[in-house]
Order: structure tokens, then C-alpha cells, then sequence
């Protein structure tokens, strides 16, 4: 028998998928998590110009931006730029952290593939 039958067949060990449950379901989301990153960019948008980033209808922008105020990672304000009403957004603090967290989970679970 040769050195290698001796040996024990190495045991493909499934990924540690753990770094996974860092993902916060609410920023993990597609376009909450596009529009988290314009914000952070931009710290202030209206509602006109986040809608032409990732081409959202006013209703699915609407309701995403809802959930994100929900869970206060965005402010919303209502105000008037002229006669005009205007709606303009920005990325809170805890914003900025929930965004900052998810691509700290995203970067573990990369590194984790390159591991293997």
C-alpha cells in the first residue's frame, strides 16, 4: 500500500455558512439595499432622483422607502420647493451602521469562498 491508501481520504467539510446570519433581512433586500447605498453616497435625495436610479415605479418606491423609515435607516421629509411638493430622504445613523453591518457579512461570506 502506498503513503497516500494509508492516508485518510480528506473529508470535504460543508462551507460555514454562519457569517450568513449577519444578513439583515431588511437591507438585504435588493432595492433597499440599492437605495441605501445612493443615500449614503448622496446623504439627501428626493424622491424623483432615487426613483430614476434603480427605474422604481412610485409605488415600489413608496413602499420601500416606507420599510426603511420603519426601521428608522431612513428620515423622511415632506416639504414644498416652490409650489411643487417635494419629499427628500436621507440615510440615518442607524441607517448607515445597518448598511456598514451587511457589508461586513457579505465580505465574511466572500472571504469564505475564496477560503475554499
Amino acid at each position: 500500500m502506498s503513503r497516500e491508501e494509508d492516508a485518510p481520504a480528506e473529508v470535504q467539510q460543508p462551507p460555514d455558512v454562519s457569517a450568513a446570519v449577519h444578513l439583515d433581512d431588511v437591507v438585504h433586500q435588493r432595492t433597499r439595499l440599492g437605495l441605501l447605498v445612493v443615500l449614503a453616497e448622496v446623504h439627501q435625495a428626493d424622491f424623483t432622483y432615487l426613483k430614476t436610479r434603480p427605474q422604481l415605479t412610485d409605488g415600489n418606491l413608496g413602499k420601500q422607502i416606507e420599510i426603511l423609515a420603519r426601521h428608522d435607516l431612513v428620515s423622511v421629509r415632506k416639504g414644498y420647493e416652490g409650489r411643487r411638493p417635494r419629499t427628500w430622504i436621507s440615510i440615518s445613523r442607524a441607517g448607515k451602521e445597518a448598511l456598514q453591518q451587511e457589508v461586513n457579512a457579505l465580505t465574511a461570506l466572500l472571504s469564505l469562498d475564496a477560503q475554499r
